[in-house]
């Protein structure tokens, strides 16, 4: 199976990445035969995926670094770099290849030394394989100091690394940066393309397929997570029904408390799972004695302190994530109360509540339909700028009420 089937409504960026991959593998075979490199070449050292939640960029980084360290040998034969079943291709996308260090981050951003670090492994020759890749899932979360120290790596590359950054767009990247990258935008999948993968690699059902693609109006992964997590719909099917509790003073008051709450537990259960194990596995390498009450050597409290403030902010995160996705759920519902309102023959993405859109629709105006979704934009925003979350969720609820 090819590195691109994976990367669901791309044609245009996969016919890109596919004939850049041809070229860098004739660079590389220029280099090892001593003979002449192409005289053009639709290769570069840096590229900048962008696009909106679930389009997929870093599926398509992942994909096209695993079409540049590909070793089919069918491609003696004429084959396409990125066969999908070469030990580079199978290695590079199970996130082992010894040449590709994948970056994301569980944390609010990422901080100059994490980018350091990067920097001198890009200036590493391959070790393995044919480039040296640094995949950046999270290049909009670069602290400023950070992207300054990324931006001279990226203007003196060494000379077969390539960097793969990605970011919802190219407002989140230092200009000096993307200036110096070779752009790349991908588009919202179609509904129709995420349902039939989600039924030919997960094997989910064509129906709940459908009805998760639609719900999430083409984001590849909350698709997946709806149609195959129980939790994940019960906590969906909850938002969706805030609308209709704002009503009064009260109901706003405590819908909001209860948004927060469901936040806050999704934080607590992430923390449960990981923080214990990073923990135990930390004083285990520090000497500590077996057990959760064995005694730390000398030296190591500094260690621990760093463990325990990058947990907390990683909890952060995950609150934080949480209510983004409850707002977006909420922008879609008043997505389709407007376009019942307005007549409009586009597709309704929350077809199983069509009484209670009925109902929103009829009892008011798209002017105040359009103020609730500038409510909601709002609130997000205020969380960006770390507002309390509970202060900004009673705002927005408000507002919702007040139409």
């Amino acid at each position: 199976m090819p590195v691109w089937d994976d990367l669901v409504g791309q044609e245009r960026v996969q016919t890109q990445l596919a004939a850049a991959a041809r070229d860098a593998d004739a660079l590389v075979t220029a280099v090892t035969d001593g003979t002449a490199p192409p005289a053009a070449s639709k290769m570069t050292h840096a590229w900048l995926f962008t696009g909106p939640p679930g389009s997929g960029r870093s599926t398509a980084a992942r994909a096209f670094a695993a079409a540049l360290q590909c070793t089919s040998p069918d491609r003696a034969l004429g084959g396409e770099p990125g066969c999908g079943f070469c030990d580079g291709c199978h290695t590079t996308l199970i996130g082992t290849h010894a040449d590709v260090e994948i970056v994301r981050t569980d944390l609010l951003s990422i901080g100059v030394k994490e980018t350091r670090d990067l920097v001198r492994r890009a200036q590493l020759s391959p070790a393995v394989g044919r480039w040296q890749v640094i995949v950046l899932e999270d290049a909009d979360r670069l602290t400023e100091g950070a992207g300054n120290v990324l931006l001279k790596a990226v203007e003196e590359p060494a000379p077969r690394t390539v960097w793969l950054l990605c970011a919802p767009s190219l407002e989140d990247v230092l200009p000096t940066i993307r200036s110096r990258c070779r752009h790349l935008t991908l588009r919202t999948p179609p509904v129709s393309a995420v349902a039939d993968v989600l039924v030919r690699r997960d094997g989910i059902e064509p129906a709940v397929a459908e009805a998760a693609a639609r719900a999430t109006q083409g984001h590849i992964g909350r698709a997946r997570r709806l149609a195959t997590d129980e939790a994940a719909r019960t906590r969906r099917a909850a938002v969706l029904k805030l609308p209709l509790r704002v009503d009064d003073v009260g109901g706003c008051l405590k819908a909001a408390q209860e948004l927060i709450d469901a936040a806050a537990e999704d934080a607590k259960q992430v923390a449960e799972e990981v923080d214990t194990k990073e923990t135990e596995e930390l004083r285990a390498a520090l000497g500590a004695a077996a057990g959760t009450g064995g005694r730390m050597p000398r030296g190591t409290a500094g260690v621990m302190k760093e463990l325990e403030d990058r947990q907390k902010r990683r909890r952060t995160r995950t609150q934080r994530d949480t209510l983004d996705l409850a707002l977006t759920d909420l922008t879609g519902f008043y997505r389709d109360v407007l376009a019942l309102q307005l007549g409009s023959a586009v597709a309704i993405a929350n077809e199983e509540i069509r009484p209670d859109l009925d109902r929103i629709a009829r009892a008011s105006g798209p002017e105040r339909t359009l103020r609730r979704i500038e409510a909601i934009i709002a609130c997000r925003d205020a969380l960006d700028r770390n507002v309390a979350p509970l202060l900004a969720v009673e705002a927005m609820t408000m507002s919702l009420r007040a139409g």
